[in-house]
């Protein structure tokens, strides 16, 4: 569903959700007004009785004491009405705000989803369409050696990309349904970070990667989760930053707390945004108009491995420009 059709959708259920509730809302006070007037007539009946009974000149002792008992049921059944209306008119805003709430966050799920289902899509065609193609070439005509290789290169950097998106989406579902086997190992997070560092250095030749790693930083946890947590924060900053731009990795230990940061000098990332890419299924921008790849569970899974690992992640500006991904362990 196109996000325009979304939004008209949300529209008119908006509409009908404020029309119906200004309706109940009206119901219940015209209910408390006719209550009260019902209450106002009892009371003028009732002392109206009162005076035809009980002669007020003859016997004003005991018109007064049933007087002020006419008065005393008014005033209860006032306050009666009133709080039970307080109490419905309570009920219905509170279930209105969460009814409210819900719908709207449906509808952000659902176009959160959609857009993951459009990202997974281009995600897989890209690197099957181009090894394929590769292939094909490969099989109709003879290259030379220098040609072949170049082929199988690409052909490896495509795969490992398919590899690395679907080890998050399965990744992803076995942390969310407690299906995967949570291991804690002493390890060498310094070589760890630099294994990765290498990685990339591996696949994307053209990029400067600038590793500051302190040496000796273990760490008690599963290295698959952390090493897939590294990748994806160099994954983001390779992704959105220019070519010719460096990706620094630093790894420090001080007064008992282990702090991983990665650096880019992209574009950056808007203050009222910084909260949200670490939402599952979140990207910046149209996924329609989106140029950069992604299916929004890299930084989704950084923010679950790191709280698994009793860490905290954030990120902030890096200087002159870019953004500073920061996990903080600790130990």
């Amino acid at each position: 569903m196109p996000k325009k059709d979304v939004r008209r959708k949300l529209r008119r259920v908006t509409i009908l959700y404020w029309t119906l509730l200004i309706y109940i809302v009206a119901a219940l006070v015209w209910w408390f007004i006719t209550l009260k007037r019902q209450n106002n007539e009892m009371k003028d009946l009732r002392i109206a009785r009162l005076s035809v009974s009980v002669d007020s000149l003859a016997m004003p002792a005991i018109y007064h004491i049933h007087l002020r008992e006419i008065y005393k049921e008014h005033a209860r059944n006032n306050a009666k009405y009133f709080g039970e209306g307080s109490i419905f008119l309570l009920l219905i805003c509170v279930g209105a705000v969460f009814v409210y709430s819900s719908v709207r966050r449906r509808f952000y799920l659902q176009q959160l989803q959609q857009n993951f289902m459009m990202a997974v899509t281009h995600e897989l065609k890209t690197p099957i369409s181009v090894i394929k193609l590769n292939l094909e070439t490969m099989q109709k005509y003879s290259f030379d050696a220098e040609k072949q290789k170049k082929m199988i290169w690409v052909m490896l950097k495509e795969s490992s990309r398919l590899n690395f998106l679907t080890n998050n989406i399965l990744v992803a579902s076995e942390l969310e349904g407690g299906g995967y086997t949570f291991s804690k190992e002493d390890l060498d997070f310094s070589d760890l970070l630099k294994d990765c560092v290498q990685d990339f250095r591996s696949r994307f030749p053209g990029r400067l990667f600038q590793p500051e790693i302190q040496q000796g930083v273990d760490i008690k946890g599963d290295a698959l989760l952390l090493q897939m947590m590294i990748n994806n924060l160099l994954e983001n900053a390779v992704k959105y930053s220019p070519k010719e731009t460096p990706v620094s990795a630093i790894l420090k230990k001080e007064n008992g707390i282990i702090q991983l940061q990665i650096m880019d000098e992209g574009m950056g990332i808007d203050e009222g945004e910084r909260k949200k890419i670490f939402t599952k299924f979140y990207r910046i921008g149209n996924e329609v108009t989106r140029k950069t790849q992604g299916t929004g569970l890299g930084l989704y899974l950084c923010s679950k491995i790191a709280h698994d690992h009793n860490a905290d992640i954030s990120v902030t500006n890096n200087k002159p420009r870019g953004s500073n991904f920061i996990v903080t362990f600790k130990i």
